[in-house]
């Protein structure tokens, strides 16, 4: 089912999202832009892409104090397993809820967002 907004502002808000990702590089490229057009035509709520990029930051943020630094993400496709993950078995509703919770510190526009009401 197509999504309910137009491709450019449905981009332009997965990179808004993006952007908002501890730990990227703050840098857009013409391959993001693509990959968000393409998940706007895949039909990916922009609920689901929130979710998965919420879904990445707590996995990068659990990881062990001792653990070797993680590089930083240089792009959105980083994101696109977690998003066919999100898609293909999706967590509780509460578990977001949690994440958000547990996030509010560490990416707070990030867990504030929602995909309908971006900053």
């Amino acid at each position: 089912m197509p999504s309910p907004i137009s491709r450019r502002l449905y981009v332009q808000r997965v990179l808004e999202l993006y952007r908002l990702v501890p730990g990227t590089t703050g840098y857009l490229r013409r391959s993001d832009r693509h990959l968000a057009g393409t998940l706007h035509d895949r039909g990916v709520s922009l609920e689901v892409v929130h979710a998965a990029l919420l879904l990445a930051v707590a996995r990068r943020t659990s990881r062990s104090a001792s653990a070797a630094p993680l590089a930083p993400i240089a792009t959105l496709h980083y994101m696109q397993p977690l998003i066919d993950e999100v898609i293909a078995e999706p967590p509780e509703p509460g578990y977001f809820s949690y994440i958000r919770y547990k996030l509010a510190a560490i990416a707070p526009g990030l867990a504030a967002a929602s995909g309908h009401q971006l900053p």
